[in-house]
């Protein structure tokens, strides 16, 4: 079975212990393969690692997107209320992610009749789900947004 790269994004073989790209480790990826879970964490004030409980996240209802990684926000839920909710570095935007690599009006998430979708707006860096640029994408329990540096899941409950 490939390996994903998690520095790079690079497809190793089977059994590859570093990335024939960028020389990253991927020992610990290759022996949790075996447990088709994603664990999330958390990096507290004192750099402690804690684990976040999606689970609980779930129960609340409603759809959501979790912030995984970027900005120290870390395990921080944005319910997604309504049909659209604004995604950019405009501090009035619905979901204001602080960082250079967000463009003030970065995305949209608008619930449509199938589901909730994600649309880049237009971004410099671009809007990714699942590692891949898109214009806009459906959004599956369990799919990765990635905006600028954040790192999102979103949970479709």
């Amino acid at each position: 079975m490939a390996v994903h790269c998690p520095e790079c994004g690079f497809v190793a073989g089977e059994g590859a212990n570093f990335c024939p790209r960028c020389g990253a480790y991927l020992g610990d990826i290759t022996a949790a393969q075996d447990d088709p879970s994603t664990a999330t964490y958390r990096v507290g004030d004192t750099g402690e690692i804690s684990a976040i409980d999606l689970g609980s996240v779930r129960e609340a209802g409603g759809a959501a997107l979790v912030i995984r990684a970027g900005g120290g926000r870390e395990g921080e839920t944005i319910p997604l209320a309504g049909e659209r909710v604004t995604i950019g570095r405009r501090p009035e935007s619905d979901l204001f992610l602080d960082d250079v690599t967000v463009s003030r009006d970065h995305a949209l998430a608008v619930s449509r009749h199938d589901g909730w979708h994600v649309d880049d707006l237009g971004s410099l860096n671009g809007t990714y789900v699942n590692r891949r640029r898109i214009d806009s994408a459906l959004l599956r329990d369990g799919d990765e947004v990635q905006v600028g540096k954040y790192k999102l899941t979103f949970l479709a409950r």
